[in-house]
């Protein structure tokens, strides 16, 4: 029997759970027609069959027709869930891993124009500052209805075969109703705490009445809204008595902070270069005064810390939630003794990112989370060896290095810098940023183990590699800044990657003109402010940063007003001329002829990449398929077949921004999508 306190069961009323990991709730917006069906199963799946011992579903299911999803999730208020969710359950349960499901009523945290076009709800006229939709206050007959969509929903997820669900009550519409800051209602539900929870008791009550003793019902709450005005500590605690008292609630779920902004729920759910799981000792304390099973998840990105949070007796169950979209395989790593070959998550929040803004949730670091379906999380052996050729060793060339070494194929990999990492390297000098290394020292640690044969200081030419007899080239050489984006003055401007790397010193007074909208502008911008230079970013954009997303944009943009740098939107740089000691730039718009003229010391042009790609052109002829792939192939998983040389003796292919500017997961999807099939 092992002693580690990560692998020891857990009993939560009648259910065994075999160690204290889970997956809290969570929406990847995977749903299809409001659905989890095979992409969604194959996910939680893939996490059951590593051996978590529960996976929460959706965060958060909806109950009603007027709690709209603002991205994709599961529509608990339609009977054809059941069937779904009984799939999913049945396929988990195979694993025996436990399966629940998180329940909601957005109230104000959603829109009118979606779905049915139904009014929002909430406890206030006030609307939320995230989806800016002013709610009706909720009527009697808005309230009758409300519990009883949540006990039909309970109810099918109870007959689907669930062990149980959560109700969600941070920032939706069940702690609207607890909050001074969102609640200014008369009469039973509004002015006392009492008043307050009225609305939750009588829906958990409801449910009870539902689903009966043996279906576990718990809560994931806000126990301090750390908000002028919202719940104070110490009426969390009360919650959380009262909670407990009600004989309910089976478990908590504990929550710290407000999700009303960007920038608030970015503490509720830390990323990048924020403090580690920084409300873990408040969820101790909640369970110290209830002594009720508590959960609790926020930025517990690696086994450590969630060895400590069970040995210290601060939670029952602790959240690995992040952390196990980037490696589903955490248990299974830990039984076997391989706790150092976990793949890290490195909080680039790419996964919630992504669904605020529509999509699905997708991992920076492991792009076949989400596509259990169509990649493996497990590279299959080839049936042939190869010799495999990788030209630089940045986050697609290890990436194809690693998936290639995993296939048995014989691999060198050619770096012309004296250290792997390319763009990441550069990218993780800024301290908040650091965490990004480790999608290099993970990949280069693997490639390591598989016995990759890596050659640094190689600026590999055509002659280098052909000197090797590959019978497969990648190239992945990313690309180089290119600024010369400007009608006159091309030759006054410096990159944004020229400040990372210090190959230019900030001037004092710094105009960027940010065209990409990634991260290489703000983190020259936070350099440069941080000397004490003036700063004005300027983008042709309607907002700035475009492609930094709303939760990662939060860390940056405090650094960045705490150091009064200007955002100008919708004007771009059109020339930059010598003016006298200092330079003058020229503004344009898109919008018209209107101009304007800054005087600065300092031109920064962030505008992406250009291929660094001489090496693969002057190994095309070489090749049996001129680097041409076959699309269809490609998406399908199939191996590359297209001949255009016979006389060649290699298979050529580029990689990640050594064919376009992108980002970080689509070189790195690129490189797993090719290799596997080699």
């Amino acid at each position: 029997m092992s002693t580690d306190p990560l692998l020891q069961p857990y009993d939560l009323k009648h259910l065994r759970l075999k160690n204290r990991l889970m997956i809290t709730s969570h929406e990847p917006a995977y749903p299809e027609d409001g659905m989890p069906k095979a992409r969604y199963r194959a996910y939680h799946a893939e996490r059951a069959r590593a051996g978590v011992a529960l996976t929460m579903t959706a965060g958060s299911a909806s109950v009603a027709r007027d709690s709209p999803p603002v991205f994709n999730n599961i529509l608990a208020w339609k009977d054809e869930v059941v069937g779904w969710m009984r799939a999913l359950t049945d396929e988990c349960h195979d694993h025996d891993c436990a399966v629940m499901i998180q329940l909601t009523h957005l109230g104000r945290r959603t829109r009118w124009d979606k779905a049915d076009w139904l009014p929002v709800v909430s406890s206030s006229h006030e609307r939320e500052a995230s989806h800016k939709a002013f709610p009706k206050v909720a009527e009697d007959w808005d309230i009758v209805r409300i519990i009883e969509d949540y006990a039909d929903a309970a109810e099918r997820m109870r007959d689907a075969g669930l062990d149980g669900i959560e109700l969600q009550a941070y920032g939706h519409l069940l702690d609207q109703f607890w909050s001074p800051a969102t609640n200014d209602l008369d009469g039973p539900h509004g002015g006392s705490l009492e008043n307050r929870m009225r609305l939750s008791m009588d829906v958990l009550s409801a449910i009870r009445e539902r689903v009966g003793e043996d279906f576990l019902v718990g809560i994931r709450y806000v126990a301090d809204e750390d908000l002028a005005g919202g719940i104070t500590k110490e009426e969390g605690f009360e919650i959380s008595r009262r909670l407990k008292a009600s004989g309910l609630v089976d478990f908590l779920n504990v929550i710290r902070g407000h999700i009303d902004t960007d920038a608030g729920l970015t503490d509720v759910i830390p990323v990048q270069g924020m403090r580690s799981s920084p409300h873990l000792d408040f969820a101790g304390e909640i369970r110290a005064a209830t002594q009720v099973p508590t959960f609790h998840a926020a930025k517990i990105q690696d086994v450590a810390t969630a060895r400590h949070a069970i040995a210290s007796g601060k939670l029952d169950m602790v959240g690995m939630t992040r952390a196990h979209m980037a490696d589903p395989h955490i248990v299974a790593k830990i039984l076997r003794g391989e706790e150092d070959r976990i793949r890290p998550c490195v909080g680039a929040n790419y996964c919630l990112d992504r669904i605020y803004q529509g999509g699905m949730a997708l991992c920076l670091h492991n792009p076949a989370t989400g596509r259990e379906l169509e990649q493996p999380h497990v590279v299959p052996k080839a049936e042939t060896r190869r010799r495999v050729v990788v030209i630089g060793a940045g986050p697609a060339g290890l990436e194809a290095a690693r998936v290639a070494a995993e296939r048995g194929h014989e691999v060198i990999v050619h770096e012309a810098a004296n250290d792997p990492g390319g763009q990441v390297r550069l990218t993780a000098q800024t301290p908040r940023r650091a965490e990004m290394i480790q999608l290099i020292q993970w990949r280069f640690e693997e490639c390591t183990r598989l016995g990759v044969s890596f050659r640094f200081n190689s600026f590999a030419e055509a002659e280098t590699v052909q000197a090797d007899a590959p019978d497969v080239v990648i190239v992945a050489t990313g690309g180089l800044p290119h600024t010369e984006v400007l009608s006159e003055g091309n030759g006054l401007v410096v990159s944004a990657w020229d400040i990372l790397s210090g190959d230019a010193a900030p001037g004092e007074n710094v105009l960027i003109y940010d065209d990409a909208g990634d991260y290489a502008g703000l983190q020259a911008a936070e350099k440069i402010a941080a000397t004490g230079a003036k700063v004005e970013m300027v983008t042709r954009d309607r907002t700035i940063a475009s492609e930094v997303m709303a939760m990662s944009l939060t860390p940056a943009m405090r650094a960045l007003q705490q150091r009064d740098v200007t955002f100008t939107v919708t004007w771009k740089l059109d020339a930059v001329a010598r003016d006298g000691n200092g330079l003058c730039a020229t503004l344009g718009s898109d919008y018209g002829g209107a101009t304007r003229e800054r005087r600065v010391d300092q031109v920064v042009v962030n505008h992406g990449t250009r291929p660094l790609d001489d090496v693969y052109f002057d190994l095309r002829e070489g090749s049996t398929n001129r680097g041409e792939v076959d699309y269809e192939a490609l998406v399908a998983g199939r191996p590359q077949e297209v001949v255009r040389n016979p006389g060649g003796t290699y298979r050529l292919y580029r990689i990640g921004d050594a064919v376009a500017a992108r980002n970080t997961h689509a070189a790195i999807y690129d490189a797993l999508r090719l290799v596997k099939a080699i």
